[in-house]
């Protein structure tokens, strides 16, 4: 199980009996939430009907999408990922005072998915077609408000080979957005899941930061108060900064007075 306390309650991640969901599983998570949001987008626009919670994709487009080759027995692979996507339970409490003092607890809790059908032909292991229904509380946030703030992945983020990589990517692309962002090794380690120590996570984080070829942001390590921190600019952030750094170097040696003992011009 995971846990994630926030101010008014926690989020707890917790896994079924054919496993938790992986980094890897939660492409097809980011491929329906993608699909809805154009969906609801384009009934936005009267330029279709509004999407129901059943999204059947068909397996070449998952494929294309998550960026996988076509190989055999894709029905096996792809009803063990379903399977640990409809385990994989999240669970929200949320506390609320009332305007009277008291306390409402709520709590909510529902698969990544809601449940699957696929068929199969069993003589070459081919998936015909695939139905997953979308769980309420991914099919609410998508179609209740107006215009929701439905954040996007780079196409590049499937090329991502490690999953602490793909989990940095996507907490940076929360977090930092089109700016940047601050996180201590010891909380990232927290929020990842990793069953590794933390000591084996840190050196594949440095490892990450080294190679600095996320889409999207800069990676840089610092020292902290309580430890080593990760520092996550936005590729455009971070030029701007190093830009306002050099024009300020510039401006100094064009306009500030000379040091001691040196000749101007």
């Amino acid at each position: 199980m995971i846990r994630y306390n926030l101010p008014n309650g926690c989020v707890e991640v917790k896994a079924g009996p054919d496993g938790m969901a992986s980094v890897w599983d939660y492409d097809i998570v980011l491929m329906l939430v993608s699909h809805l949001t154009e969906a609801m987008n384009r009934y936005r626009d009267g330029k279709g009907r509004k999407p129901g919670r059943v999204f059947r994709p068909r397996i070449a487009d998952i494929l294309k999408f998550c960026r996988r080759s076509n190989g055999s027995r894709q029905f096996a692979e792809i009803e063990a990922v379903l399977d640990r996507l409809q385990g994989t339970i999240i669970k929200s409490v949320r506390e609320t005072s009332r305007s009277d003092g008291r306390v409402l607890r709520t709590v909510e809790s529902e698969g990544l998915i809601s449940s699957y059908a696929v068929v199969s032909r069993t003589d070459t292991g081919r998936v015909a077609c695939v139905e997953i229904e979308i769980p309420n509380w991914i099919y609410r946030e998508i179609t209740a408000g107006k215009r929701p703030d439905v954040l996007t992945v780079a196409p590049a983020y499937f090329l991502i080979s490690t999953g602490i990589g793909r989990f940095v990517y996507r907490l940076a692309r929360q977090a930092a957005g089109k700016g940047q962002a601050r996180w201590s090794f010891q909380t990232l380690y927290a929020r990842s899941g990793s069953v590794s120590s933390l000591k084996e996570f840190s050196r594949i984080l440095r490892k990450i930061i080294t190679a600095n070829d996320l889409p999207d942001y800069v990676l840089r390590e610092e020292a902290g108060q309580r430890g080593p921190q990760l520092m996550m600019f936005h590729r455009k952030a971070a030029f701007d900064e190093s830009l306002v750094d050099a024009n300020g170097a510039v401006e100094g040696a064009l306009f500030d007075e000379a040091p001691s003992g040196q000749p101007c011009g």
